[in-house]
């Protein structure tokens, strides 16, 4: 028998010592399924909750598309600004996980439920493009196609900022060529006319050497190299403008389909339907007082004045792309804040925000359902950063107080909330009604006798 309890009382202790060790197991576990729970909630799900809730714009569409019994075709464009993917020179390796995982997740998860046909980024892919060398100009492009990966049926275009070539007193044609060459290796620089109707219809190059286009005849965008609007007879400018009469000239052959003059000769027809202009700079504005919105510019900058050729186009420039090109509807990126301005002949751009958390707390872009004739856009929101940093502030918190109170260093936030409610619960209100008790009273609890009387103490009423 003593044997017996010998060895009960030792697989008792040893019990005893594993029990917190299961306890520590246990809340270890806690722990780590919480900070998985809220890594996924933070980096994966708020994309698709987010995202999820914007959808494409409804556009109005004739019954008939030429007679044919068939509805209109619809292009479904996205429009991003302003990534700026960091460098080598200022690129803090953290601040480039950060906000480059922001962009790549915001990317993926918008073609995943949106599936646009084309994107259009509006400038300023990179950070550094004006002063990277080659070898970091290398990195930065495998970074981006990485970030920016789509299936072979979805077209991405990019027009060139200032970021990506440089201001005009830093733009040489080394740069315009490189840029060219990653998105679009048919032109140095100028424009794309992009035309979209049936898949499968493509007309060839204009053999006389003018823009390269994809074609059909429904709808085009004409995308300008805005840095080179300079308008002082530089080379780049000069041969910039030449390109620009030129697409001028096609355009208005092209809208007077019946009556063509002979200068137009045979020239490949564009879409008669006026394009929609894509550049970096936006048109002349004096400043950004007039935009409104959750991401417009923030109120100590909505009054400073716009620099001409820095932070807009000048007047000139702009009345010449709005003259030769009469588009309509402009899309522009360079301030990260969002403005829709009405231009002469009534003219709308859309200044596109900033895609990176880098430029803005609340990044979006444009969703555009297009026709020849018609088109219609609409806003989608990304995650804000501060509700993602609130999350993981909160959750730290919420980790923090969990291991002390295991610890025994805090009570438990738990035990103590459900001591509260406790004490909430036992403890009458002696405010809401006069207190009236008798000799039967005593026959209660004795705890609920031990409240009465200490409530009669406080209230100066004492029992016969």
């Amino acid at each position: 028998m003593a044997a017996e309890d010998t060895a009960s009382t030792r697989l008792g202790a040893g019990r005893q010592h594993l029990r917190p060790l299961k306890r520590r197991g246990l809340v270890l576990l806690r722990l780590t399924a919480i900070v998985l729970a809220v890594l996924l909630f933070c980096e994966f799900l708020i994309y698709y909750l987010v995202i999820f809730r914007c959808s494409w714009p409804a556009v109005k569409t004739p019954a008939d598309a030429g007679g044919l019994g068939t509805p209109e075709p619809v292009l479904r464009a996205m429009f991003l600004a302003d990534t700026h993917l960091l460098g080598a020179v200022r690129g803090h390796w953290l601040d480039k996980l950060r906000r480059e995982w922001q962009m790549e997740r915001a990317f993926q998860t918008a073609l995943w439920l949106l599936q646009p046909e084309v994107v259009f980024i509006l400038g300023d892919v990179f950070d550094e493009g004006k002063w990277s060398s080659s070898q970091a100009w290398a990195d930065d492009v495998g970074r981006f196609w990485k970030i920016f990966r789509h299936p072979p049926h979805v077209q991405l275009r990019a027009v060139a900022g200032n970021h990506d070539i440089g201001f005009h007193y830093q733009m040489n044609t080394y740069k315009i060529k490189r840029f060219e060459k990653v998105f679009n290796p048919e032109r140095l620089f100028s424009w794309k006319g992009i035309n979209f109707c049936v898949p499968g219809t493509q007309l060839p190059a204009d053999s006389t050497g003018g823009p390269w286009l994809i074609s059909c005849p429904c709808l085009s965008f004409v995308m300008v190299n805005s840095v080179a609007l300079e308008g002082d007879g530089c080379d780049i400018c000069s041969g910039a403008e030449a390109e620009l009469l030129e697409i001028s000239h096609r355009l208005n052959c092209s809208r007077e389909q019946e009556h063509r003059p002979q200068e137009c000769g045979d020239r490949q027809r564009l879409p008669a339907s006026a394009p929609i202009l894509l550049q970096h700079f936006p048109l002349y504005r004096r400043n950004d007082a007039n935009c409104s919105g959750e991401d417009a510019a923030p109120p100590d900058e909505k009054y400073t004045p716009f620099k001409e050729r820095y932070d807009a186009l000048s007047q000139e420039a702009s009345r010449k792309l709005l003259w030769w090109l009469r588009p309509r509807l402009v899309l522009s990126g360079h301030t990260h804040s969002a403005c829709e301005v009405l231009h002469g002949a009534g003219v709308l751009e859309v200044s596109v925000p900033s895609f990176s958390w880098r430029n803005r707390n609340n990044p979006s872009f444009i969703m555009g359902s297009v026709t020849p004739t018609e088109y219609a856009l609409a806003k989608c929101y990304l995650p804000c950063e501060d509700t993602v940093l609130t999350t993981y502030c909160t959750a730290a918190g919420g980790l923090v107080l969990l291991t002390l109170g295991h610890a025994g260093l805090v009570a438990s936030p738990f035990h103590f909330g459900w001591n509260m409610l406790r004490k909430f619960k036992t403890t009458p209100d002696t405010s809401l009604e006069p207190l009236s008790f008798s000799h039967s009273s005593f026959t209660m609890r004795p705890w609920s006798r031990t409240a009465i009387v200490k409530a009669r103490r406080s209230t100066g009423i004492f029992l016969e």
